[in-house]
């Protein structure tokens, strides 16, 4: 049986509450399609701007990256990440991340470091996890820090998480600890 008539109350809220969605969805086509405009139609003084404060981002970030996560690990990553496809990735970790967040004031290295243990083992995310308990280490953190930080991790994110998150930082752990011996 076909229903003529008004739209009941709560599903004219529905669409109505979809219209900031659609909305942004407009400005994402938007800003997809800018993107994808030919670089010739941008003027050479804009685009010579856009390089240089990219690079000095990068390089900022670059810097960074190498002094908290170690030689070792930024190689690796970097050349994981060198084919045409996968070096955007690279670039945007190094600017945004290294170049920008970590750069900015209001938060010691230290501190950022122990803010991304606990939200990668809240997010199970066991490589990137190392990785930050190594430049925790590097950032001066103490083992009774990050095993606090993993704790309160473990409350709010879950045991099992916890758990996953303390084997990992231990295996960092121990490593440094052999590392650091000689």
């Amino acid at each position: 049986m076909i229903r003529t008539g008004k739209l009941r109350p709560n599903l004219t809220n529905t669409f109505t509450n979809c219209r900031p969605l659609v909305h942004s969805l407009n400005q994402l086509q938007l800003l997809v399609s800018a993107g994808n405009t030919n670089m010739a139609d941008k003027t050479s003084a804009t685009t010579e701007k856009e390089t240089a404060a990219h690079k000095t981002l990068y390089d900022k970030g670059l810097k960074t990256r190498y002094e908290v996560a170690g030689t070792s690990y930024v190689d690796a990553a970097l050349a994981g990440g060198s084919s045409d496809f996968a070096r955007p990735m690279q670039e945007l970790v190094t600017e945004a991340c290294w170049g920008s967040v970590w750069a900015r004031p209001g938060l010691e290295r230290k501190q950022r470091s122990l803010l991304n243990i606990a939200m990668l083992c809240a997010l199970n995310r066991a490589p990137e996890l190392a990785a930050h308990v190594r430049g925790a280490l590097n950032n001066g953190a103490s083992e009774v820090e990050i095993r606090e930080t993993l704790l309160q991790a473990a409350i709010y994110c879950g045991m099992p998480a916890g758990i996953e998150g303390f084997k990992v930082a231990e295996k960092v752990i121990i490593a440094w600890n052999e590392e650091t011996k000689k």
